[in-house]
This record gives C-alpha cells, structure tokens and sequence, in this order.
C-alpha cells in the first residue's frame, strides 16, 4: 500500500507528464484559414529577406539587431545551393556561407526564421542558385519531371534539412524555422514544360512535406500547390492582387513585397517611397493577410562573381538597411510605426470578425472587431492615387491623404497613416579617408594577348563559352590567324577592313596582332550583340585574338541548362577578295586569364609577375594593386571606382565584386561606381588592393571613401497624427503613453554620436527634401535657437510642433498650415563636408 507522500509523488509525475505531451503537442507550426499558429498561439509575423551570403558573418549580428528593432519578428533567407556544393558532393557551410550560424542568430535574438530551400532560387543570383556542375549532369533537364534532376534535388533539399533537424533548428524541435519554401515561382514557367510541370509541382510539394520537418511547406506564386502545402504571393500590391490560397484552410501570406526593384549596369535608379511600402502591407493586413515581407530588408552586396547576368554589386541598397548596414530612413522608420500600429490592433486582427464599409468612391472602411468586447481595428482607405479626402466613420470625420490607409486602433484613435511620414530622414554620406588615401601608390602589369600557339582547346569553330569555362572564370579567348597577301588588301586608302563578330553575349573585347581594338557588349534584354570595327591588317600573318566573357549566368526561365554565350560567328569585310567568314577557320581557347590563374590579387600571388608603376590612362587587360591602411574610425568603407571602365576589384584576396563604370545609364551616370569593401575584409595596415580593367582605366582617380548617415533630418506638419509611440493597449483600450499626442520632429544619432551642429531649422513653409532644404516665404526667426537649445550635444531630441515653441504672438502667417524641417549633423565632436560626386543620397 502507497504512503500519501509516494501517492503524491505518482500524481505530480503524471501531472508532469501530461504537462510535457500538451507542450510537445503545442510545439512546432499548424495553421487555419486565419493565419499560423506558432508553439499554440497566433501570430502577427512582419518577415524581412536578409540573406547571409550576401554579408559577412560579422555583420549579421548588428544587421538582425535593426531588423528586430523595426518590428521585423520574421527573417527570411534562401538557401544557396551553388555556393554549399559547388563540386558535386563537396558541400562548404563555412565563412558567409556558414547557415546554421546565421539561424541560430536569428533564434538567438527571439525572432522566427523562413528557410526558402528552392533550391531554385533565382534572386538575381549566378544560374539561380543551381550549381554548374549540374549542367553537365546526362539527360537532365531543369525543373520538370525528370528523373536526374529530382534525384539531385531531392538530395540537396535532404542535405539541407537534415542539417537543419540535426542542430534543432526547426520549430518543432524549439528552434527558429517556422516555414519552408520548395521550389520559387514555377507558375512563371509551368507551361513550358506542360503535364510534366504539373506532375513536376506536386512531386516537389509531396517530396518536401515528406521530409517531416514539423512546420508547413510553401510555394510562392503558385495557385496549384498540393495540399497541405501553402500557396503565397510574391509582387508590389498583393492586398489588391493575391487571389488568395487555393484552399479556405490555409492563410494569406506575402513572401515577397519588393522594397525597391535590383538593379543591373546600364539601368537608372529606381526607389520605392516609404508610403507607397506601407500602405501596401496595411492594405494587405487589412485584407486577412497575417504575414508579409520585405524583399529585401537588407540587401547587401553580391560579392565575386555570384550575381547573375548584368546584376550589379550593390543589391536593393534602396531596402529598409541600405548595403553597408546603415539604416534608411525614412523607409525604416515609418515600417517600424506601421508594425507598431498593427500590433496595437493584434486582437482585432487574429480574433476580430472582418467587414467591409463604403465610404464613398475610392474610399472605404475594413473593419475587425469582437461583438460584446471593446476590442476593434479600422482601417480607413483612400485609394484614390490623386487627391485626399474627408471621410465621415461611426460620426467621426478622418482626413485620409492621397493613397493612403489610416489605422485606427480602437476604431476611433488614428494611430497611423502610411502617407503621414513622422519618422525621420537621412541622408547618406561618403567621405574621403585621409588615412586610406595617404599613400595610394599604384602599380600594374599587363595580362598577355594570346595568339593559337598559346592557347591549348583547338576546334573548327568558336566553341560556346559556358561549357567550356564551366563557371571558372568570366574569360574565354578565343584565338585564330590569317595569312594575307598584297592582293588580298585594299588598295584604296578610304576603304578599311571591317571586323564583324556575332556573339552571344554577353561582353567581348576584340584584339588584332596584340592590339586591343575595341569592345562590345550586350544587356540584361537583349544578352547577344554584333561588333563591327574598322580594323588594320597587315601583309602576312594576322593574329585575331577575342576575350569573351559573361557578366553572371542567367537566374531564371525554362530550360535555363539550355542557356549560350561567347563568340558565334566571326566575318573580315572589304578584302580585295570579298567578305571572308573566318568561322570554320580553326579556333584555338584559353580559359580564364594568366593573372588570374597566377592568383596575383593576392598578397602570395602578387610576387608572381613584374609590376612596373602606373601612369595616367591605362592599358587594356591591365591589372593594378597598391596598399592602404584602414580608414579612421569603425563607419563603413567604399571604394569610389568611377575613373575604371569594367573589371574585377579584391582587397587582401577577398573578391568585393565586379564593376562597370563605363556601362552608362540613359541618364548618362554609372549604374554603380561606389563599391562597399566590408571592415572585416580589412586589417589595421597594408591592405592589398588589386584591380583587373579589362578595357582600359585611370587608377589615380580611385578613392577610398567612409561612408555615414549622420545627416538626420525632419519634417512633420502642424496636422501630421503624432508618432504611434504615444499609445498602448490595456485590456482592448487605448491608452495614451506620452503628456500629449502633438507632432514631434524627433531626431536620433546612430550609435554613440551625439548631434554637433544644426545645419538647418524653419517653421513656417519650408520645402526640400533632406539634405537640401530652403526656407520658404515664411519661417519663424527663432527656429534656429530653439531646436539648437532642445537638440545640440543629445544623440537624440524631440522638438514639439506647435505655435507657442516658435510664435508666441501667433502673428507668423496665420493663414498658413505650418510646417517644421529640421536637419542636423551627428557626429563624435566634429563634422565633416560630404565628398563630392555621389556626396549625399537618401
């Protein structure tokens, strides 16, 4: 018989134990029509893109913190199969490519992470994330219900998630990973490939869920995913556009809200207003949605040769984090109030019931509220992209901008407008490095011209450039020579022999007898071209000697194993004996260049040739390297490259990118030519620049820049809704935070810098943006004094919007809406001038 204390004991361990099923129950991801149920509570999930190979690992830490300090609670990451296999059954998980780190990270920091396996990827990365040797793989074709390629799918997606289960990163063993992603985008090709796509798509979704990873499988933009497999939207507007999951069980979700759109050389800049972001993921939440994110958060650089054809270095440096970590404001800001406003409305969202109000033309109320409870969330939507609007809700009147959703959080209080910007500006700002640029000697050396006795692949023809590099190199030469007699030459002087060369694409540069002539090119559109050039030629031996070279692999469409590049056709025109095609000549290739495979951007490989010093305009395919000592301070570092042409730039080895000065946007400018070199790629003294121009470049004019944004600004209007910071809920009630909920400029330093100077102040009706502001025709004569007394020697200060602060006669204009800008400079006692050229962007 069992004493009371043993009979206790059984029933605590039993307790226990029931305890212990019901949590293990709990644990891990499920879902309903409403939205995900996380470890057995739902969830609001604001997710950003940030993808690890894309920055350093020391990096990631301080990038996650601003993230989460956005109200990001999500981050999203693929995975990048061409980087952790780049040899068949080699696998690399080191350095920036070191994904477990970065998940563990991300869990570290209490957020939840999206594991976009694909492992097709695109994301403007080299052959989508598909590794080369694949190509060659017999009778594959891509993504399509063919058995090679699912075989090697199949098994990289394994290698991933057993990695991932191993180290309990997945939410139902307590980790972070609360969804992942099979294939990406497969609707835009589905036809292509016919009934083999459709049975292609449900195999992956049943090979994925097959896995048993405890948490739900996705696949964006496609309506025929199997079940239980989730269908998501990828697009600007997906509150307008989603046609919504192809099943009433499974929620709304967003994997792709584009901050801005990548760039590749030749394109102008583009932006993506702060407002035009927000009112989308409103309009989306408002809309049932329950998770968006941001593609991209952070965008980062793209480092080597990993992106793909014509893609630049930088990558969506116009997102929330700009490329070197800095914040971008307003972008960050004003998402960070929308997500603090969203979640002032969590209740009414997740438990609330949904109903939709006319009101008026363009206009309209989505409403979400518990019947017999306080709790309620209104979203106010002017969709009208022309003129504002008052609007009358439960006897109240709401001014509603332009294209614009006001969020009221009890249905009554406007604690956002997402065309109401009440965070602050920035503007980014380059410096020179007095200590970087000190002793910026240059050297260079010559990388040789083969004729066909120096290069060892002969063939007929011109062969096709990607199957014969492999993805080693951009390079391939392509050698052949010709024997002319006087006869065969013109003999007027006014006709010239014409070089005519069809390539592929995507760039070649063209060499006669050692000579560099001229170079061609092609673009992200259009990837193939025709150089023609006047050319001289000379009794006897001829040597012709093409470099052709890709820009990145292609990332996407059908039968991408199925892409071409390099040189197709060669013709020599106005000969005495006609048009000659040299096609069929005999075709001697190198692969890669000897500077390369002499490794000289490093500091052993460097000692391997001759360097003589450089002067002025240089030579084609001409390699440059000099040292310099890391710049002062801990801001980020550049390298303003825009006196090179194209080519490669390294620092101590290290690979920051291609560049492409010479490629101009129709606005005439660069598309990119400052270049982000990370700190830890750095040591205090003697770093190692190396630079491989290929057409032709002024090395002199190389600058070594810092990079801050310590140019903060604001600009808030006497009827702007004051920051959503002002108010709580408590028990389904708002409640006001702060004295009273007047606009406020508020102003804050990054980390450890203080505002040194007030650069510009006025009340009144002052225009501009940050960083070039003017005082308008009236402006109070004490705005100076005032923010200076509230602001300078603080690393953050809040200056109220009212007329007693600035006009305490109230005389100042009064017919006129008054308005407040302030910019100011932080810094750590000392401030300097913007370099000029890119200087300040926003």
């Amino acid at each position: 018989m069992l004493k009371l204390g043993q009979v206790f004991l059984v029933a605590l361990l039993a307790s226990v134990s029931v305890l212990s099923a019901v949590a293990d129950e709990a644990r891990g991801v499920t879902y309903d029509g409403r939205s995900l149920i996380i470890n057995g509570r739902r969830e609001l999930l604001f997710s950003g893109s940030i993808h690890y190979p894309r920055s350093t690992p020391e990096m990631w830490g301080d990038i996650l913190q601003k993230a989460k300090k956005g109200g990001v609670n999500v981050i999203q990451t693929y995975v990048f199969w061409n980087v952790h296999e780049p040899v068949q059954g080699q696998y690399n998980f080191n350095g920036n490519y070191d994904l477990v780190k970065f998940i563990k990270m991300i869990g570290q920091l209490r957020m939840y992470a999206t594991l976009r396996v694909g492992p097709f990827i695109e994301a403007e990365w080299n052959f989508g994330g598909f590794p080369y040797w694949l190509r060659e793989v017999p009778n594959i074709t891509f993504r399509t219900d063919n058995e090679p390629f699912k075989y090697h799918m199949k098994n990289f997606t394994e290698v991933i998630v057993k990695k991932m289960k191993d180290e309990k990163l997945f939410a139902s063993q307590g980790g972070p990973i609360i969804l992942s992603q099979i294939e990406n985008e497969y609707t835009n090709i589905q036809l292509a490939y016919k009934a083999l796509g459709t049975r292609y798509i449900q195999w992956a979704g049943t090979m994925a869920v097959g896995l048993k990873t405890g948490v739900p499988w996705i696949m964006c933009m496609q309506k025929d995913a199997p079940d239980p497999v989730i269908n998501t939207c990828n697009g600007r507007n997906c509150g307008d556009t989603f046609t919504g999951p192809n099943s009433p069980n499974k929620p709304s979700l967003w994997t792709e809200n584009w901050t801005a759109q990548y760039r590749v050389f030749g394109d102008p800049p583009s932006l993506r207003s702060a407002e035009d972001l927000a009112y989308s993921v409103a309009r989306f939440f408002s809309k049932n949605g329950t998770l968006a994110n941001y593609y991209m958060y952070y965008g980062g650089t793209n480092f080597g040769r990993t992106p793909s054809s014509f893609v630049t270095t930088r990558y969506y440096d116009e997102a929330p984090i700009d490329e070197y970590g800095l914040l971008r404001e307003p972008k960050w800001g004003h998402l960070r109030d929308l997500h603090s406003a969203l979640r002032l409305c969590k209740k009414a969202l997740l438990w609330g019931t949904p109903s939709v109000q006319n009101l008026g033309e363009g206009l309209e109320a989505r409403v979400y509220e518990r019947p017999g409870t306080s709790i309620c969330a209104a979203f106010l939507s002017n969709n009208n992209t022309r003129f504002p609007r008052q609007v009358m809700f439960k006897g109240i009147e709401y001014y509603l901008p332009q294209r614009s959703i006001s969020i009221l959080a009890d249905c009554k209080t406007v604690v956002y407008n997402t065309g109401m910007v009440v965070s602050q500006h920035s503007s980014r700002n380059y410096h020179q490095s007095e200590i970087a640029n000190k002793n910026l000697q240059w050297e260079m050396w010559r990388d040789n011209i083969p004729t066909t006795s120096d290069a060892p692949i002969q063939s007929k023809s011109p062969l096709e450039l990607m199957s014969t590099t492999k993805d080693t190199t951009d390079y391939l030469w392509y050698t052949t020579s010709i024997e002319l007699y006087p006869t065969d030459l013109p003999f007027r002087k006014d006709i010239i022999p014409v070089l005519q060369v069809a390539n592929l694409g995507h760039l070649m540069h063209a060499f006669v007898n050692g000579e560099y002539i001229e170079s061609g090119h092609g673009s992200n559109i259009e990837k193939s071209f025709v150089l023609q050039i006047p050319i001289e030629l000379k009794t006897g031996l001829n040597n012709i000697s093409l470099l052709g070279a890709t820009v990145g692999i292609p990332d996407s469409g059908a039968y991408m194993e199925h892409r071409f590049a390099g040189v197709h056709q060669v013709r020599l025109k106005g000969l005495n004996t006609g048009t000659l095609d040299l096609s069929l000549n005999g075709w001697a290739h190198k692969v890669g260049l000897d500077g390369e495979k002499l490794r000289i951007y490093t500091q052993g490989g460097s000692h391997r040739v001759q360097w003589a010093k450089a002067k002025g305009l240089g030579q084609s395919l001409t390699w440059y390297k000099a040292y310099f000592d890391a710049p002062e301070g801990n801001d980020p570092v550049a390298m303003q490259l825009g006196t090179m042409s194209k080519g490669m730039a390294w620092v101590n080895g290290k690979s920051i990118g291609r560049y492409w000065s010479s490629y101009l946007s129709p606005l005439g400018k660069p598309s990119q030519d400052v270049y982000h070199v990370p700190r830890a790629f750095l040591k205090p003294t003697d770093n190692l620049l190396v630079l491989l121009e290929e057409i032709g470049g002024k090395p002199e004019g190389v600058e070594i820049l810092t990079v801050n944004r310590d140019v903060v600004c604001s600009i808030i209007h006497e009827k702007d809704p004051a920051t959503v910071k002002s108010w709580k809920t408590k028990g389904g009630l708002i409640r006001t935070v702060a004295d009273d909920v007047k606009p406020r400029a508020h102003l804050q330093c990054a980390e450890d810098k203080k505002i040194v100077k007030v650069e510009f102040a006025s009340y009144g009706n002052p225009f501009g943006s940050c960083g070039s502001y003017s005082v308008g025709n009236c402006s109070a004569a004490n705005s100076q004094k005032v923010v200076e007394q509230r602001c300078l020697g603080r690393s953050q200060c809040s200056v109220k919007v009212e007329r007693k602060n600035f006009d305490k006669a109230g005389s100042l204009c009064p017919d006129v809406l008054k308005t407040l800008a302030v910019q100011v400079r932080c810094g750590n006692g000392k401030s300097s001038p913007s370099k000029a050229g890119e200087g300040r962007d926003s």
